[in-house]
């Protein structure tokens, strides 16, 4: 089989007017970033009523390996299939963060002959969103320091700095650092650090807002800063809040591209469902929803991190209730789980099962077949799939084969979502926050408790004073494991979930959580994919895939 590469460079791309066409969108609402991306014009969104039409179908994941379970190819092959069987459908997918597409995940646009085009726009700048996103968090985090050298008006507490800066690459020596070195005139020294752009408030804010009022109105919510006085110093009292809405003005519109089977493809906000809550944006479900049979999007991780969040942050914060899910396996990964091989790696697709379906959403399980998968394995886990509590279970070959290798995929997708939606929510915001954290804990995770560490116990009684204990919950823990430990492989048990800190994102409207030894900002593995690209002497990029 062709390379990754071999293939995106030989398939015909259509201009991106015609595929904006096909979705009834008129090219004077289109901004051009050359022949094949396009940001679709904010007045478009503006002016229509954006009503759901099409089903809403999400595909998350087991717990995954480093390596990707092929999730995304799920996605996008999903949606080219649904095409071929005559259905309008789209994708909707997250922008990857240059973290892993330098460090050790690799590029997120899919593979082989289920990918996105044009790949190297897509993997590497793309529209600049991200960059955008980095530079509105920082200009804030450099007008608050500003503020404390300026003589400190608004009496901000040092100590009590909760916004550090961004960048977008995994670099482990920038979690810790100390900042106002040198001379007087160098600022005020103090400890800060770095997180990776993807799990900037502001991020979470642009995925989450209705439209660029509610972006600005969010953005004003965010808390900087605690004054000596106790007072919550915001962005806006900071007088920082209407600049980054400017820097924003153009990330807010969604980005559309193509399939390599020419489906339409928007891509919008970023990744990390381990430490934000990594779902592309409700502006770009929503236009796709009003314009198609099927939307097809995805939520990073497994179903315990991404599709949790989905659920509980973003269907709770757009009012849209998804009509089905896909859960992705492979063998390859559920076999990672332990020494038994399949028999250790089968609890954990149970417990992802039964993850979906406590939402009471119907749920077909996808096997992504590799080279060389077992016949028999498959048989044992499409068989297995179906006792855990799955509707269906079928094999997916879009890598190998394109649209054709998901059609049987396609149709039970289109079954399940015919039916009657009784789509619900796990918890009421009514609910304590450590009532929230636990039942996420045990429910989704299957832990038998949550331990809080003694900040953790503080910031719960603070947050409650201030009147956040109603917020929803963003978890942030590892992705390759159920539990907070990625060594507790398969379906853990007996484990008590250490909760250590929490934080406030008033702006995006959640609580986040920070379990066990998760980091905001990743490192760099021994031998990053980074090594590998290159450009040749031709100016094509090499190496990305």
């Amino acid at each position: 089989m062709l390379s990754d590469f071999k293939i995106s460079q030989q398939a015909v791309k259509l201009p991106i007017v015609k595929i904006a066409s096909r979705l009834g969108i008129n090219k004077k609402y289109l901004v051009s970033y050359g022949e094949y991306i396009a940001k679709i014009d904010s007045r478009y969104f503006q002016k229509k009523s954006l009503k759901k039409k099409g089903k809403y179908i999400l595909v998350t994941a087991v717990t995954p390996t480093a390596l990707g379970e092929g999730k995304t190819v799920t996605t996008i092959g999903l949606s080219m299939a649904l095409n071929r069987l005559g259905k309008l459908s789209a994708v909707c997918m997250r922008q990857p963060s240059l973290g892993p597409v330098f460090g050790i995940k690799g590029s997120a646009g899919g593979g082989g002959y289920s990918q996105v085009l044009p790949r190297e726009d897509f993997d590497l700048h793309f529209t600049g969103d991200a960059h955008a996103v980095g530079l509105a968090h920082n200009v804030a985090a450099a007008f608050l320091d500003n503020s404390l050298f300026r003589g400190n008006k608004l009496g901000i507490d040092p100590n009590k700095i909760y916004w550090r800066r961004v960048v977008d690459i995994g670099d482990r020596f920038l979690r810790h650092v100390r900042i106002g070195l040198g001379g007087k005139m160098d600022g005020v020294e103090r400890e800060s650090g770095f997180d990776i752009t993807a799990a900037s408030e502001i991020m979470a804010i642009l995925a989450l807002s209705k439209d660029a009022r509610d972006l600005r109105q969010r953005i004003g919510r965010i808390i900087l800063a605690q004054a000596k006085n106790g007072r919550l110093l915001t962005t806006e009292k900071i007088k920082v809040a209407g600049l980054m809405a400017v820097l924003l003005k153009d990330a807010i519109e969604p980005n559309l591209i193509q399939t390599i089977e020419n489906t339409p493809c928007f891509v919008h906000t970023g990744p990390f469902a381990n430490i934000a809550h990594g779902n592309s944006s409700l502006i770009a479900d929503k236009i796709a929803l009003a314009l198609c049979d099927y939307v097809v999007t995805e939520a990073g991780f497994g179903a315990d991190c991404g599709a949790e969040k989905f659920f509980n942050i973003k269907c709770r914060a757009s009012g849209l209730k998804p009509d089905a899910a896909v859960l992705v396996c492979s063998l390859r990964a559920l076999k990672s789980h332990g020494p038994r091989g399949l028999s250790d790696g089968l609890p954990n697709l149970a417990k992802q099962i039964e993850n979906v379906k406590i939402f009471n959403l119907p749920c077909v399980v996808a096997i992504n077949k590799f080279p060389g998968d077992s016949l028999q394995e498959i048989e044992i886990v499409r068989r297995k799939a179906r006792e855990f509590g799955a509707d269906d279970c079928q094999v997916s070959e879009v890598f190998a084969k394109g649209s054709s290798g998901g059609v049987n995929l396609a149709k039970s997708v289109i079954k399940l979502a015919a039916g009657e939606n009784k789509f619900k929510l796990l918890y009421s915001l009514d609910a304590s926050v450590k009532e929230k954290i636990n039942t996420i804990a045990v429910k989704i995770y299957g832990a038998a408790g949550v331990s809080y560490s003694p900040e953790a116990e503080k910031k719960i009684r603070e947050f409650s004073r201030f009147g956040w204990s109603k917020l929803p919950i963003c978890m942030a823990k590892t992705q390759f494991s159920l539990s907070h430990d990625p060594d507790l492989k398969g379906r853990p048990q007996g484990f008590i979930l250490p909760v250590r800190d929490i934080k406030v994102c008033a702006g995006a409207g959640f609580l986040a959580v920070l379990c066990g030894n998760i980091q905001a900002m990743p490192g760099l593995p021994a031998h990053p994919r980074g090594e590998n690209i290159d450009i040749d002497g031709k100016g094509n990029i090499i190496g990305l895939q």
